[in-house]
């Protein structure tokens, strides 16, 4: 039997109390955590082989971006209909399918002479297994930790996820330049293999809510599901706060020709890409770090500040700095992203546990869509101007929309608040 830390009666489950080390003792966390880690990672190794690969044989910004966005767009799709699939049937087979599925998918890509609708058509059908098996994993979680224990795990993934996709950026543009773009694919297949045998090994098999399994009608699921979330205005707002990763993530699709447009200097090619595509996240890791050793209600506090400055450091770019000052800014925009962690923790304790998953998919799917869209139309919109100046419209268009949506939370947030 899994041993899990106890919470501590009458106890705020936001308030950091128990350690990490308490959260990374329970062995079925280690093993949903070191899956996470491998699957991330390799997903950003693909990510970066693919848009590197597409522009080599293109030249197109617009092309690149757009093979970057693929990797968002199947969501809009997937995230409804698909993560119920986590209320409805075991959690783990759902994850461990899904991996295996994206595990052969992922090697057929890496086959010589693909043609790129090909690539992009396999891509599609990668990231439709994507939805379920984070749907799965968001709800399954909170049975293996529960009340404090789970605020700390879920900061852990968070952070996690951010410094997976800093490894997997760093090494995806080293190993680009060192394997070539299909060796590297065939990397980010076996990094699905290990996730799989991860989950199958050390996590044991849950039962599904017997309230959710019985569920007869699929549209009805979904729609229980949108109910819920846009009924609760902090929900609604919430879900909007995460849609801001619209605007700043532009940064990762732009990075390639970003990187193609830097004057010469010692770093230059896949390796500065990989580097511009590691700040944003590196700032992450390290925001989220700062903002849980902070007092639960000055988190909440922190919502508004943060979430305009993820996106106002990206205006800087439109002078044109070098690498150096540019990997500061996507840093710094990265760092103030950190709500993100508040805000995915408050929602979901306000979800019940028997619609966690779809909840999690329709808020996930918003959010992934606005970031396919925001990334592939900056993909466009730098095929004809410069891609600093795409940056950097991108942060000011960033800005209004954060302020709108900050101020909507803060005052939804009050009138919840017990005075």
């Amino acid at each position: 039997m899994t041993r899990r830390p106890a919470p501590q009666p009458g106890q705020d489950p936001a308030e950091p109390k128990t350690t990490y080390r308490d959260v990374f003792a329970v062995a079925e966390f280690r093993a949903l955590w070191f899956a996470q880690l491998a699957s991330v990672a390799g997903d950003q190794l693909a990510r970066v082989a693919l848009a590197v690969l597409v522009f080599d044989r293109t030249g197109s910004a617009g092309l690149s971006a757009l093979t970057y966005a693929l990797t968002f767009l199947p969501d809009l799709v997937a995230g409804p209909l698909l993560s119920g699939l986590a209320d409805r049937f075991s959690r783990r087979r759902v994850m461990i399918v899904c991996d295996l599925a994206r595990m052969v998918l992922v090697a057929v890509m890496a086959v010589p002479g693909a043609p790129l609708w090909v690539l992009c058509g396999l891509l599609v059908v990668v990231q439709l297994f994507a939805s379920p098996f984070q749907a799965a994993r968001a709800a399954l979680l909170p049975s293996i930790l529960t009340d404090e224990p789970y605020v700390k795990a879920s900061a852990i993934s968070n952070m996690t996820s951010q410094f997976a996709q800093v490894a997997g950026f760093v090494a995806g543009g080293n190993l680009v330049a060192a394997l070539g773009a299909r060796d590297t694919l065939l990397v980010d297949a076996g990094t699905f293999a290990v996730s799989a045998a991860l989950i199958g090994f050390g996590i044991r098999d849950y039962p599904v809510d017997s309230r959710t399994a019985g569920r007869p009608a699929w549209m009805a699921q979904i729609a229980a599901g949108a109910r819920l979330v846009w009924g609760d205005r902090r929900l609604r707002y919430l879900v909007m706060l995460a849609s801001l990763m619209g605007f700043y993530i532009t940064v990762e699709g732009l990075a390639v020709p970003y990187a193609a447009a830097l004057p010469a200097g010692p770093v230059t090619g896949p390796v500065a890409a990989g580097l511009l595509l590691a700040a944003n996240p590196a700032g992450t890791v390290t925001g989220m770090l700062l903002l849980t050793r902070q007092d639960p209600a000055v988190r909440v506090r922190l919502i508004r500040p943060l979430a305009i400055g993820s996106c106002a450091p990206l205006i800087g770019c439109v002078v044109e700095p070098g690498l150096v000052v540019t990997v500061a800014l996507w840093f710094v925009s990265g760092l103030f992203s950190a709500y993100q962690l508040q805000a995915n923790v408050m929602f979901v304790q306000a979800v019940p546990d028997g619609q966690r998953g779809q909840a999690f998919g329709l808020a996930r799917t918003v959010m992934i869509v606005a970031q396919g869209i925001g990334i592939l139309l900056a993909g466009l919109a730098a095929d004809r101007w410069r891609p600093a100046a795409v940056v950097a419209a991108a942060g000011v268009l960033g800005v209004i929309a954060a302020t709108a949506a900050a101020t909507g939370f803060t005052r939804a947030q009050r009138a919840h608040t017990p005075a």
